[in-house]
């Protein structure tokens, strides 16, 4: 982590810029994850010998990018987990989009499934067995040409939400090699977590964070300013 990577912290919360393509917890391409890196942090920083304790209270794919909150307490966790849980967060994202959304704003609502062993998600029927109903409100920020620059609320935090139901939508976003078949090689995924916003676990502090915008295609395209 980059020191510019820190966005806040606290006693009891590690706010931090996630970089694109690393995987939040260890996984299966021993990569180093950002979980790891951040409780090698805390104890270089505060010099604290054994076992650093660092709660996981909400994850965002491996290569999306943007906002994260870790707890630095059980205290903390578990109060954060219960925010997450009920909803109470409010998480906006930015993305950019393949092909042409007919509505500048709307709400897309779908039943999502997941194979946990191919980690890959699809849309299906209400009734189909394990199922689970996703629901996001998004705004089309800006258009140029066959790319869309466009803001995400989630109502629901489903595996891959974002990413499998505006590919159902018929605009996958830009480099996503997993659910776009346009995207190739090289393409980073266009998606961010781009504010977060929580109660403090202990303040009771309302706190919103965001992180920087990207400069490199196909974010700067748009020369969108926060």
């Amino acid at each position: 982590m980059k020191p510019t990577d820190i966005l806040f912290e606290d006693n009891h919360l590690l706010v931090v810029n996630k970089p694109p393509n690393i995987p939040v917890q260890e996984d299966a391409s021993g990569d180093t994850d950002l979980f790891n890196q951040l409780k090698d942090y805390i104890k270089i920083k505060y010099n604290k010998p054994g076992n650093v304790f660092l709660g996981l209270v909400h994850r965002l794919d491996r290569p999306a990018r943007g906002v994260m909150v870790f707890a630095r307490t059980s205290k903390a966790a578990s109060r954060l987990s219960d925010q997450f849980r009920k909803g109470t967060v409010e998480k906006e994202y930015l993305i950019i989009t393949q092909g042409k959304l007919e509505k500048k704003s709307g709400k897309l609502i779908d039943y999502l499934y997941k194979d946990r062993n191919k980690n890959v998600v699809s849309v299906v029927d209400s009734t189909f067995e394990g199922g689970k109903k996703a629901i996001l409100e998004y705004e089309v920020i800006n258009r140029l040409k066959e790319l869309n620059l466009v803001k995400v609320r989630l109502e629901t935090g489903r595996s891959h939400q974002i990413r499998v139901q505006f590919q159902n939508a018929g605009t996958p976003l830009w480099g996503d090699q997993k659910y776009n078949p346009e995207a190739t090689v090289g393409e980073q995924l266009a998606l961010m977590s781009n504010r977060l916003k929580i109660e403090h676990p202990t303040s009771k502090e309302q706190l919103s964070f965001s992180c920087p915008y990207p400069d490199e295609y196909p974010w700067d395209v748009f020369k969108f300013k926060d």
